[in-house]
C-alpha cells in the first residue's frame, strides 16, 4: 500500500500538510441527450463552461499554478484530447499546463480524479483539475459498441471476452435474474430517485454546483432557426412519477425483462470538474478556507463482464479495506444508478441503509453522461456531506466490461 494513504478513521480525517484535497466541485446541468438543453452543444464546449467556471471562483489563483488537467470521457472522436486541450488553453488556462483524457467507461470521471489525486500525492504536480465531458446526443450509438472487431475476439473460446460488448441493458437483466431483484422493487428505486431528486431541486441544493451554460438551441424542424439558451438546471427530472406509472412501462431489453427506460439511467449531456491540490500548496497560496473536501483512496477491481454492474458490491470492501474503515463509519453514499437492479443489489449485498444512499436522487432521474457523471457525483456528494455534516463520504461506479471502482472522500 503506498504510504500515502493513511488508515482508519482517526488518521484519515486528520489533516495533513501532503493531504489532496478539493477546492471546488462543478458541474453543468445534465440534459437529456436528443432532446435536452445541451442537445446541440459540443462536449468541450461543456468542458470549457464549468473549466472556465473553476478558474473564476478563484481569482486569485494563478492558473499557470494548474499544472495537470485530466478528463474522463467514453464516446468523444479521438478520445476528446484535441477538442479538450483547445478548451482549456481557450478559457484562459496557458499552454504550460498539460491535458490528458482517460477512458475506464463509466468511471471516466472517477479515474480522473484519482490520477490527478495520485500525482499530487507523490509529488509529480502541485495542483490539478479533474474534470469529464460527455455529449451522447453527439456520439452515441454505433460508437456505444464496436463496430469492427479482431475476428479471433469474436468468436473467441473464453466467454468473457466476448460478453465484453454485451448490452449493459442485458447485463442489467442477468443482475435482476440471478439476485433476485423483482421488477416491482426496481420500479420502487426507480420512483424514489426521482423524487428525490425533485426534491433536492426544489429545496436548491444542486445550486452551488452546478455552472449554467449558454449555448445555441436549433429547431429540428427549421434547422436555419437558431437560438442562444441558457440552461441552468437539470432537466431529465420527472417529479410526477410514480411506482404506478413505472409499472405500465414495457422492458427495454428483454421481451420478458424487469428492466425499462423508467428504471434505468438516462442517455445525458454534461460535464464536470473538480480543483485539486496539496494541503501545503493551498496554504501557500493562501487558500486553505477554501478546501471542501479531502480524496483519501481508491480502488479499481474486476469482475464478470455479464453482470458489471455488481462492480460496487465488490469495489466498495476493497476500498473500505485498503483504508481501514467500516461500513458505519460512512455517511453518505454515492453509488451510480446505471440501473435500478444492480444498484439495489449492491445496497443489499453491502448491507447499507437506504436512507444514506444517493439522498439527492441518482442516475435513473438525473441521467447518466459517462465520463462527466463520476464528477456530477463528486459534487452532489460533497454539498450534500457539508448540508448532513457527514465526515466520511463513498463515492462508486459499476463499470462496463466488468468492473467497479470507489473512491473515500472526507469532508472539511
Amino acid at each position: 500500500m503506498a504510504n500515502f494513504i493513511q488508515k482508519g478513521v482517526k488518521n484519515i480525517i486528520q489533516k495533513n500538510p501532503h493531504d489532496v484535497v478539493f477546492l471546488s466541485a462543478l458541474r453543468t446541468p445534465v440534459t437529456r441527450a436528443k432532446k435536452g438543453g445541451l442537445r446541440d452543444a459540443y462536449d468541450h464546449e461543456l468542458l470549457a463552461a464549468v473549466l472556465k467556471a473553476t478558474i473564476t471562483k478563484f481569482p486569485n489563483l494563478d492558473p499557470a499554478k494548474i499544472d495537470d488537467i485530466c478528463v474522463g470521457t467514453v464516446l468523444s472522436e479521438l478520445g476528446g484530447s484535441k477538442a479538450g486541450r483547445m478548451a482549456a488553453n481557450h478559457v484562459g488556462i496557458p499552454t504550460t499546463t498539460s491535458f490528458s483524457t482517460t477512458n475506464r467507461a463509466c468511471a471516466s470521471g472517477l479515474q480522473a480524479i484519482t490520477n490527478i489525486a495520485n500525482a499530487i500525492a507523490i509529488g509529480q504536480i502541485d495542483v490539478g483539475i479533474a474534470g469529464g465531458m460527455e455529449s451522447m446526443t453527439r456520439n452515441y450509438g454505433s460508437r456505444a459498441i464496436p463496430t469492427e472487431l479482431w475476428g479471433e475476439m469474436k468468436d473467441s473460446p473464453i466467454k468473457e471476452a466476448r460478453e465484453c460488448i454485451m448490452n449493459m441493458g442485458i447485463t442489467s437483466e442477468n443482475v435482476a435474474e440471478r439476485y433476485g431483484v423483482s421488477r416491482a422493487d426496481q420500479d420502487a428505486f426507480a420512483a424514489q430517485s426521482q423524487q428525490r431528486a425533485s426534491q433536492a431541486v426544489q429545496s436548491g441544493y444542486f445550486d452551488k454546483e452546478i455552472v449554467p451554460v449558454t449555448t445555441r438551441w436549433v429547431d429540428a424542424e427549421v434547422p436555419e432557426s437558431v437560438k442562444q439558451v441558457t440552461v441552468s438546471k437539470d432537466d431529465g427530472i420527472r417529479p410526477t412519477t410514480t411506482v404506478e406509472k413505472l409499472a405500465g412501462m414495457k422492458p427495454a431489453f428483454k421481451t420478458d425483462g424487469t428492466s425499462t427506460a423508467g428504471n434505468s439511467s438516462q442517455v445525458s449531456d454534461g460535464a464536470s470538474a473538480a480543483l485539486m491540490m496539496r494541503r501545503s500548496t493551498a496554504a501557500e497560496l493562501g487558500l486553505t478556507s477554501e478546501i471542501i473536501g479531502k480524496w483519501a483512496g481508491s480502488q479499481v477491481v474486476g469482475c464478470a463482464p455479464d453482470e458489471m454492474g455488481v462492480g460496487p458490491a465488490l469495489a466498495i470492501p476493497k476500498l473500505l479495506n485498503y483504508t481501514g474503515i467500516k461500513t458505519e463509519d460512512v455517511g453518505t453514499w454515492e453509488i451510480n444508478e446505471a440501473f435500478a437492479s444492480q444498484a439495489l443489489y449492491c445496497i443489499r449485498k453491502l448491507g447499507l441503509e437506504n436512507a444514506t444512499v444517493n439522498p439527492n436522487g441518482g442516475a435513473i432521474a438525473l441521467g447518466h453522461p459517462l465520463g462527466a457523471t463520476s464528477g456530477r457525483m463528486l459534487a452532489t456528494l460533497l454539498h450534500e456531506m457539508e448540508r448532513s455534516t457527514q465526515e466520511l463520504g463513498v463515492l462508486s461506479k459499476c463499470i462496463g466490461t466488468g468492473m467497479g471502482m470507489a473512491s473515500l472522500i472526507v469532508r472539511e
